[in-house]
């Protein structure tokens, strides 16, 4: 780094390293993968004690701001940022209330619809070959009578179809209600029908014909049954 930080001379002195360096990061004078001073140097240059420090780096790190590796090269390093912060906030959300099933499923069709009119638009043949690879699995498994396993194959397919957006804000944010919703639908117990197969497989020609209306039936039909099933069933996710 070009210079040192600024003393510190107010109370909370961890939040104040920790925000020092985060404006160091907002600046871009420190990117992803850049490694912080050791602990004594930085409590030098900010002018507090190593336990500051620590407690500045492992607030940053909860937020993915800053990787702590241990061993003879470890250190603090600048992090990539940790999308599924976002989808921990959000079962931590509903957990407490702050916010219900039906608004979570709600949010979660009115995003699929978005995604699934830019998909029509952006959707390469590439990522259409990768969502009917997806379908097919999901078929295979419930020949096979891995219900579960088939549960995870039907999250993958929207966080498949974000990614055909090249969005990314649009990936991390179903990303996380998808994790979320992974916890509803173990906790519901995987279907023994094929009628989200038989849902994907409209969508898919839908997308294919580049009918946005028609996919976005399709899509919001299949994800307002499943609102009505976890409604019905008042399921909370696990803890």
């Amino acid at each position: 780094m070009s210079s040192g930080f600024d003393p510190i001379r107010r109370h909370r002195l961890s939040d104040q390293v920790s925000a020092q360096i985060q404006g160091r990061i907002a600046s871009g004078e420190l990117r992803s993968g850049d490694k912080l001073p050791p602990e004594r140097e930085l409590a030098e240059s900010f002018g507090v004690s190593r336990g500051a420090v620590r407690e500045a780096l492992r607030n940053l790190e909860r937020t993915g701001l800053v990787a702590l590796q241990a061993g003879a090269r470890g250190g603090a390093f600048i992090g990539q940022g940790d999308p599924n912060l976002i989808g921990d906030s959000f079962r931590n959300l509903y957990q407490l209330g702050s916010v219900s099933l039906d608004e979570l499923t709600e949010a979660r069709l009115w995003l699929a619809s978005t995604v699934v009119r830019i998909a029509c638009a952006r959707a390469t043949e590439q990522d259409l070959a990768r969502l009917t690879a997806n379908v097919d699995e999901a078929e295979r498994l419930l020949a096979a009578g891995r219900y579960d396993d088939k549960i995870d194959v039907h999250i993958e397919f929207h966080n498949l179809l974000a990614r055909t957006t090249r969005n990314a804000v649009m990936v991390m944010l179903m990303g996380a209600l998808m994790e979320l919703m992974r916890d509803f639908a173990h906790a519901a117990g995987g279907e023994r029908n094929d009628l989200t197969i038989k849902s994907r497989r409209r969508l898919l020609e839908a997308l294919h014909q580049r009918d946005a209306d028609a996919a976005v039936a399709a899509m919001t039909g299949h994800l307002e049954s499943l609102r009505e099933r976890y409604r019905e069933r008042a399921i909370r996710p696990p803890g």
